[in-house]
């Protein structure tokens, strides 16, 4: 009996035991999870947490675009070139939560207080406006029976519902809007325009004391809008390199958008749409003010926090001396408006002058200036093209002699001291070619210091076929090497002659140089090939002057930080350093050759330049130069058309001073001079003669005032009537 028992609970055993052991298993799985669960927390807890707080901050914060004021731009002594003009303003920010409804209620209210201009309204605007204000009307457009035979699913069908009605707007129904009616739409439109928890100007600029108090009165009946300063960016030189911005109302330019939206700019920013104010955005721009949103449980905004204060754009000081541009700037218009008023200048609108340190790359003066006729008083006048100096270029003529010796020592087309007979040149059938001296095609000995002074192209188209490991036979083919021409063009390069110098500017051309062929090699040779701007030719010259190490011209000298009181100067933040590109390969006696050729120049006895300097204090070197080229120019009579000059005249002079411990190195060009290669005059000598006796002019007096010139303190402009006016904006563009 005992037996039979014992048999019938065994399964009852196994049975109490399976299900402890399920309950066991059970007890683990929860104790496992929970300790998983446990540890995530705590790793959300205590390893992620600030990325996690960070994250929800980054969703919180917003930049807001407050009117922080640009950076300022200064010359080298401290005058001020571009400044900001406050002015009165009437912003509005909406929320992400605000309805069309309110926004037009607010904008309601606004009509009654501020005048608006209604002219930037289209006829878009007034569609939406008659619509949004007669819905009932507009939903009869479009008729059930024109819905049913739409096709697509929701979204589109909506769409070509609002198309459709839109279209169907009447012009008597746009005409409609009274003028206060068209006001509330001109505020509306504004208000629109901007993004959620930024700030969208209304109206500035013309605020009238009136509006601005009116509006400041009832700010708590007009939710979303303030009264703030706005600032207007207004330059006190005609200088156009220093470049323009957009307007609020412009904001970001379209092809630009992208690039700057990823940086944190809001579509209505004001950005440098031109040279320097474009050049250096980022460090004009400045910082908007950074501020925190607090929501309740339903999304709205209960509170608003700033979290960084808006900081203004830093100021940018130039290596631009004011006082000698503006000289500078005089010397070249009234030489150019002279040589438009000669004869033969029917192809001549533009004069150039770059003057640098040749061993910082400090720019002391960039002037371009183009003459145009006045509509309406029929008479010549100047406009600022500084720009040209680095955007244009021209055949330079025998200033380039210099490169080509230099690149002729390298190669062992010509050696120091080496008598070349200067003669008349006749390659094959060619007619025969000669240097301007000797017409007569006499047989002139000379060296090279006499080949730079009195400009000999025979001696310089000897060594061009020196370099190519030719030899002159008069009335025989020559026969070069097939590298020669590179050989020359990437030693003129190293020179800084077509190669982009590396300036701080946007919109550089490095020239026009194409492969030449042997016939070519000559004409290269002396400056009558390729071309070149004025500013490559004053990095050119620098070189030299700098022993032949190549430095890259800049236009910033330092950046600082904003002025603590608008009266002296913040600390400074950087120094822009001197930036040499390269070494030419000719050795200090080599160069120091060169160095005499230039001399000879000035205070040699057949010198092209020799009464230049002669009662001067100071002792330079320079070298001058003439190009035949051709200019097409428009039509006076039709404008559509171009007139073809195929003979025209190029001048340009390059030089430094002093010669001993050059402090400036300086380059004029004069393109298109005169349309009678026979007949023009030295007009370049002119320009130099003046333009470096007046630096030094200028020197000697600021060594006198030294001692009383406050260099930390702010200064107005050299000229405060220089301010530029809206038809001079246009030579920017």
């Amino acid at each position: 009996m005992t037996k039979k028992i014992r048999r019938a609970e065994r399964p009852k055993v196994r049975q109490r035991k399976n299900i402890a052991f399920r309950m066991n298993l059970l007890f683990l799985s929860i104790f496992i999870l929970f300790s998983i669960l446990i540890l995530r927390l705590g790793y959300l807890q205590i390893v992620k947490s600030e990325e996690y707080v960070m994250a929800l901050e980054r969703k919180e914060e917003v930049s807001v675009n407050t009117s922080v004021p640009r950076g300022r731009i200064f010359d080298r002594d401290g005058r001020i070139l571009v400044d900001n003009e406050p002015k009165n303003a009437i912003t509005y920010t909406k929320t992400s939560s605000t309805t069309t409804q309110e926004m037009l209620d607010i904008a309601e209210k606004l009509a009654l207080l501020i005048e608006q201009d209604t002219n930037r309204t289209t006829i878009g605007d007034k569609r939406d406006f008659w619509i949004l204000n007669n819905k009932e009307e507009a939903a009869k457009k479009v008729t059930e029976k024109e819905i049913a035979k739409l096709e697509g699913d929701a979204s589109e069908i909506q769409r070509e519902i609002n198309r459709l009605t839109r279209e169907r707007v009447t012009d008597e129904e746009l005409n409609s809007f009274s003028k206060h009616e068209l006001e509330v739409l001109a505020i509306y439109r504004e208000m629109m325009s901007g993004y959620a928890f930024s700030p969208q100007i209304i109206k500035s600029g013309d605020v009238t004391e009136e509006e601005f108090a009116a509006v400041s009165e009832r700010l708590g009946e007009l939710p979303g809008v303030n009264t703030t300063t706005d600032w207007e960016r207004v330059r006190k030189s005609y200088n156009t390199i220093l470049g323009t911005t957009t307007t609020p109302d412009q904001g970001i330019p379209s092809e630009q958008l992208e690039y700057y939206l990823t940086r944190g700019y809001s579509r209505n920013d004001r950005v440098g749409k031109s040279f320097i104010e474009q050049y250096y955005e980022e460090l004009l721009q400045g910082q908007k003010t950074v501020v925190k949103n607090v929501k309740d449980r339903t999304g709205k905004v209960i509170e608003t926090k700033t979290v960084q204060e808006g900081i203004p754009g830093k100021d940018l000081i130039l290596t631009i001396d004011s006082e000698l541009n503006s000289a500078l700037e005089d010397i070249v218009s009234e030489k150019l408006l002279e040589l438009k008023n000669g004869p033969n200048s029917q192809a001549l609108n533009e004069a150039y002058l770059v003057m640098m340190n040749p061993k910082t790359g400090e720019i002391l003066s960039l002037v371009g200036k183009r003459v145009a006729r006045n509509k309406d008083t029929g008479k010549y006048e100047i406009r600022d093209y500084s720009f040209g100096t680095f955007s244009g270029a021209y055949m330079a003529g025998s200033t380039v002699k210099m490169a080509t010796l230099l690149t002729g020592y390298q190669e062992g087309g010509a050696r120091i001291g080496e008598t070349k007979i200067d003669e008349g040149i006749k390659i094959a059938n060619d007619n025969m070619k000669s240097s301007v001296f000797n017409r007569s095609y006499n047989r002139i000995p000379m060296n090279d210091i006499e080949a730079i002074g009195r400009s000999s192209n025979v001696y310089m188209w000897k060594t061009a076929i020196g370099i190519g490991n030719g030899t002159y036979q008069r009335g025989k083919s020559l026969s070069l090497k097939s590298t020669t021409f590179d050989i020359m063009k990437n030693s003129f390069e190293s020179f800084g002659l077509g190669s982009l110098t590396g300036v701080d500017l946007p919109g550089e051309v490095s020239g026009y140089s194409s492969r030449a062929d042997l016939s070519d090699i000559l004409d290269y040779s002396i400056g009558q090939f390729a071309t070149y701007t004025p500013l490559q030719l004053a990095q050119y010259v620098s070189t030299i002057a700098n022993d032949g190490y190549r430095v890259a011209p800049k236009i910033l000298k330092e950046v600082r930080e904003p002025s603590p009181d608008g009266e002296i100067f913040g600390r400074v933040a950087e120094e822009t350093p001197v930036k040499v590109l390269n070494r030419i390969k000719n050795t200090d006696e080599e160069i120091d050759r060169i160095k005499k050729g230039m001399y000879y120049t000035y205070y040699g006895p057949r010198g092209t330049a020799r009464t230049l300097f002669k009662d001067a204090d100071f002792k330079a070197a320079g070298k001058t130069g003439t190009a035949q080229s051709s200019a097409s120019v428009p039509n006076p009579n039709d404008p559509t058309k171009y007139i073809f000059y195929p003979n025209t005249i190029n001048l340009s002079h390059v030089g430094y001073a002093p010669f001993d411990d050059p402090e400036i190195a300086y380059a004029v060009l004069i393109p298109n001079v005169s349309t009678n290669p026979g007949k023009y005059t030295q007009a370049q000598n002119d320009i130099v003669e003046a333009a470096v006796m007046k630096y030094f002019e200028l020197k000697e007096k600021k060594e006198k005032d030294a001692e009383f010139d406050d260099v930390f303190k702010i200064k107005k402009p050299f000229n405060k009537d220089d301010i530029l006016g809206e038809d001079d904006e246009k030579t920017d563009e």
